[in-house]
């Protein structure tokens, strides 16, 4: 197992000695440093009444390590309420015209396809892609692009399967054409190491409330595209460089702020930005790479305990394919996730059955306590709903 030290980890992570949490694909569960730094917010605002300034102060530090987190610059980065408010800032921001069209795959979260269609009234196409093999790459979407492509969007993860897909060869292909590629590392971020800029992606969008431990409420958008090819969805005071500081409305021509701030419409989620602080600092101390291989090796043994009990997977078992923390079993009777939870085991369910996804706290005695059970109830609930 790679230079993780679970047995400390596991300490910061007390859900984890109550429950066998296989759950991270959902929502990871709260860290002592995470609430730490949570405590440090309230405390402020309890013996200060809201000392603002301060908080300001602190946004920018954390927007500091995040845009570090992510191989970007600070300005590159703008605080948003979760993946979906990021998506929709995408879609309504990336320029096309009535009779362009952006591709995406057919089994796309809801969240990101639904932020293009809804453009659809006014004129763009948005065409679905079939996602017919354990991952999708620039040939994936090479028959569906033409001259009228404005975008490609697509998450870096699937949720509902695990498939890892090949966003270097997207945004390659992507960028030899002039189109931007939307990314969303929703699932990925945290687990997944990740620089945008190496990757070239021409923006992403996110939440943190996964693999980046932090609870809901908290998104962001990296970009560096300028404000003339991308403009924000909403506008606010802040999101402008013309902004008056004594806060009187101008009438007169608007210049929007050249930074990704442009997307920041007001007050901030300043609990959920403390936490992403702490967050980042545990993240950092354990290393993205080394949770990452965690993460595989964990799913090496589950795969081959699932081999053992004749259980397939829904998603690709090759590692070059497969998210390192994110296995979904091809069980479709939902009798199954009432026996985990009756034996406190908490898992999701997903399309093509029973989703188990790892963190940095999981462990290899997690994975054998989890294929026990499932032994147990292979031999009681039937693999499939009976019609």
């Amino acid at each position: 197992m790679p230079t993780i030290d679970t047995a400390r980890v596991r300490t910061l992570f007390p859900a984890v000695e109550n429950t066998l949490y296989l759950d991270a694909g959902l929502q990871t569960p709260l860290s002592l440093p995470v609430k730490a730094e949570l405590d440090r917010f309230y405390e402020s605002a309890m013996a200060l009444g809201g000392p603002k300034a301060d908080w300001l102060d602190h946004v920018e530090v954390v927007r500091t390590k995040l845009a570090a987190f992510l191989g970007g610059r600070p300005e590159e980065i703008a605080f948003t309420k979760n993946t979906s408010e990021g998506l929709n800032i995408c879609a309504n921001g990336v320029r096309w015209q009535p009779g362009d069209n952006v591709v995406l795959l057919d089994t796309e979260h809801p969240n990101n396809a639904y932020a293009w269609l809804a453009r659809r009234p006014d004129g763009l196409q948005v065409r679905l892609v079939p996602n017919d093999k354990a991952w999708a790459d620039a040939e994936t979407f090479a028959p569906h692009v033409d001259d009228k492509t404005r975008a490609i969007a697509i998450s870096q993860v699937m949720f509902h399967n695990g498939q890892l897909n090949d966003i270097a060869s997207i945004a390659s292909f992507a960028s030899e054409r002039g189109i931007p590629l939307v990314l969303d590392p929703m699932q990925a971020v945290g687990v997944v190491p990740l620089n945008a800029r190496e990757l070239g992606v021409t923006a992403l969008a996110s939440g943190t409330h996964k693999g980046l431990l932090i609870p809901q409420g908290l998104g962001f958008i990296w970009t560096s595209q300028p404000r003339e090819d991308f403009p924000p969805t909403y506008v606010a005071n802040s999101s402008l460089a013309t902004a008056r500081a004594d806060f009187i409305p101008d009438a007169g021509p608007m210049e929007f702020l050249a930074t990704a701030q442009r997307f920041e419409i007001g007050n901030f989620n300043i609990p959920g930005i403390y936490a992403l602080g702490g967050a980042l600092d545990l993240i950092n101390s354990v290393g993205v790479e080394n949770i990452a291989e965690h993460a595989y090796a964990l799913g090496d043994q589950l795969i081959t305990g699932l081999d053992d009990l004749g259980v397939q997977l829904a998603g690709p078992r090759e590692r070059t394919h497969r998210a390192p923390h994110i296995y979904v079993l091809a069980l479709t009777n939902p009798q199954f996730l009432s026996y985990f939870a009756d034996n406190n085991v908490r898992v999701s369910p997903e399309r093509q059955g029973i989703r188990v996804s790892f963190g940095m706290y999981s462990t290899p005695e997690d994975v054998e306590r989890f294929l026990s059970v499932l032994k147990a109830a292979l031999d009681v609930v039937p693999a499939r709903a009976s019609a």
